[in-house]
């Protein structure tokens, strides 16, 4: 008997030395050089199988590529759910179709009415009509079912800025911070909720932006948006050094080092 192995299958062959001896005799390409080379010539490489994409994958893929109306072209040959509605919603959001986008916010509430993400994003739909204290009303009531998240406190606080509520806005930002120190710098082009960064007085948004940050004790990224206050026009820069959010910054060079630099608009 002849063992015989190959690393590729992972198992032995047993076969008969009679029936090779036999073989090579009926057979004139059997000799024991061609049986040699036959023995050691190896199985072809197994071919891997790759899984077929469902639409909703190649909808989440176009997604990503910011390929709206391809997306929703995906998601239209999925079977309606809460996600797939409020997925299509996103897409036209994006597109700056709101009227849909609202459609759809609200067939994915209709299908599950605790689905939080909807819920908050049909509230950015309403901050984009300007109507700020019905967007306020969702972003609340998108809390009580998805718990706290940092991009809804952020959105709770934008509102509260657009309607001059700025107490109410820096506190919502401050527990937007504490649930996520980096949730205003996130730039995901893709996702199931919702993010406003959409504001009318920037200078006066980063001033509160970078008190929020001087206040957690950030203070690297409260210079940060110090900074973008003073190039986009902030008033009153003297005043700045009287702030009291700003009272550990006082011996900061960096922060002394932007003072004196007072950086021009852009």
């Amino acid at each position: 008997m002849i063992l015989l192995g190959s690393r590729f299958s992972r198992f032995f062959v047993l076969v008969p030395m009679l029936s090779i001896a036999a073989a090579a005799q009926q057979s004139p390409d059997l000799s024991s050089s061609g049986l040699r080379a036959s023995l050691q010539t190896p199985p072809p490489p197994l071919k891997a199988v790759t899984p077929s994409l469902t639409p909703e994958m190649r909808g989440d893929i176009y997604m990503a590529r910011k390929m709206y109306r391809e997306a929703i072209d995906m998601y239209r040959k999925c079977s309606e759910t809460a996600l797939i509605d409020n997925k299509i919603g996103i897409a036209f959001h994006q597109m700056l179709q709101f009227s849909l986008a609202k459609k759809f916010y609200e067939r994915a509430i209709k299908l599950q009415p605790s689905y939080g993400e909807a819920i908050n994003n049909l509230g950015t739909v309403y901050y984009a009509e300007h109507s700020y204290k019905k967007a306020i009303t969702y972003y609340r009531r998108s809390l009580k079912y998805s718990g706290e998240k940092a991009a809804v406190y952020s959105n709770i606080g934008a509102a509260y800025f657009a309607r001059r509520d700025y107490k109410r806005s820096s506190e919502f930002y401050e527990r937007a911070i504490a649930l996520d120190p980096d949730v205003l710098e996130r730039h995901d082009t893709f996702g199931t909720i919702m993010q406003e960064r959409t504001v009318s007085d920037l200078a006066l948004f980063h001033l509160y932006l970078a008190k929020t940050y001087a206040k957690a004790g950030r203070n690297a990224r409260a210079l940060i948006y110090l900074r973008k206050a003073l190039e986009e026009g902030l008033k009153d820069r003297k005043k700045l050094p009287d702030v009291p959010e700003f009272g550990m910054l006082k011996e900061d060079p960096e922060f002394q080092q932007l003072l004196a630099q007072n950086p021009k608009p852009l």
